[in-house]
């Protein structure tokens, strides 16, 4: 869940946050997304979809300004061990992910998660 300070604030229409974050060693990359329920993008989840991202976690809950939310987790599998990317995909896949999320106005910063926050 990605920690929202307001939800009277969007990023861009139907988007309140978005995380693009990796397990240690950090090669195969996931999106995760803060959403408004009640106006979902549903242009950045067909182009998620058609780039081969599936939603693996949905879950709602109330934000405590009182707006709803939606988290969105995807992921895409890889040919590397254990369904990784390989570096050529990386390259590819992070293009592409910079490419959506900086058309609709939003600057992403990938990072490694922490031992503890990728398994909690």
């Amino acid at each position: 869940m990605l920690f929202l300070k307001s939800t009277t604030v969007t990023k861009a229409p139907g988007i309140y946050d978005v995380d693009i974050a990796a397990k240690p060693p950090g090669k195969t990359f996931g999106v995760f997304m803060a959403t408004d329920p009640d106006n979902p993008p549903a242009e950045v989840l067909a182009a998620l979809a058609a780039m081969g991202f599936k939603n693996t976690y949905s879950g709602g809950y109330t934000h405590k300004d009182r707006g709803k939310v939606l988290d969105l987790h995807f992921q895409k599998d890889g040919t590397d061990l254990f369904q990784g990317w390989k570096a050529e995909e990386m390259e590819a896949n992070m293009a592409a992910i910079t490419a959506l999320f900086s058309g609709i106005g939003i600057t992403i910063t990938p990072r490694v998660m922490t031992l503890a926050e990728a398994y909690a």
